[in-house]
């Protein structure tokens, strides 16, 4: 093997500035588009179980397209076509406001919030129908009883789940650099088209998101291993 390993090429200079950047950037997107989903994901179990079919079906539908559909297209249906019957002032916007990333952050938290949605949802199934009864005795309202009562209990039931809802959007904002996010992933390719080090930025690159998703991994096991004893108990 003739090949001539090379790390500090990637590392150092304006390439090293680059991979922070991306580093940076991917963080950011992560951390905005996980808030975002949280709490969609909390109103649509909410909305879900308003007695209302037209509501019903509109969550339903929300949510059986996220799932299904791809988030590339998801993506690229933001980021081509929703631009083309928006009003030109709310276009000029987000314009100048790095578009790329907002509608890579509009289509990750809409894609996350439907599996954050059903397994929060998952969750309240765990949860005594009398707790429903009670609350609705106390005052409470249907909003209200899922607020301060039960979603605080069903998100323990649904933690393990949620922790891998969270994996999967950390790897899903590699995706975003399909419309030019300079996130981890697209500067990562800008590296090796410039310095044409293959393994090195590529290994550097497995490494960073190697380092966030098995911590969050073992987090998720733990979760699930200790509520699960709970729950026997």
């Amino acid at each position: 093997m003739n090949y001539q390993f090379d790390f500090s090429s990637v590392l150092t200079g304006v390439y090293g500035s680059y991979f922070l950047t991306g580093v940076r950037t991917t963080f950011l997107l992560f951390v905005i588009c996980w808030f975002l989903a949280f709490a969609l994901g909390i109103v649509l179990v909410t909305l879900g179980r308003i007695k209302f079919w037209p509501l019903n079906f509109l969550v339903r539908f929300y949510v059986e397209y996220h799932r299904n559909v791809p988030l590339l297209v998801q993506l690229l249906f933001w980021y081509f076509a929703i631009p083309q019957i928006f009003p030109s002032v709310i276009t000029d916007w987000i314009n100048l406001r790095n578009s790329e990333f907002v509608y890579a952050m509009i289509a990750l938290s809409l894609y996350s919030s439907s599996y954050i949605s059903e397994n929060i949802r998952s969750g309240l199934r765990a949860i005594p129908p009398v707790q429903f009864e009670a609350a609705e005795a106390m005052g409470f309202s249907q909003f209200g009883t899922m607020i301060w009562i039960i979603i605080p209990q069903a998100w323990r039931h649904a933690l393990p789940a949620l922790i891998g809802d969270s994996i999967g959007l950390f790897k899903g904002t590699a995706i975003a650099s399909v419309i030019g996010v300079a996130e981890l992933t697209y500067q990562t390719e800008q590296i090796e088209s410039a310095t044409f080090r293959v393994f090195e930025v590529f290994t550097l690159a497995s490494l960073v998101y190697l380092s966030v998703t098995i911590p969050m991994m073992i987090l998720g096991d733990y979760a699930g291993r200790r509520f699960a004893i709970r729950s026997s108990r």
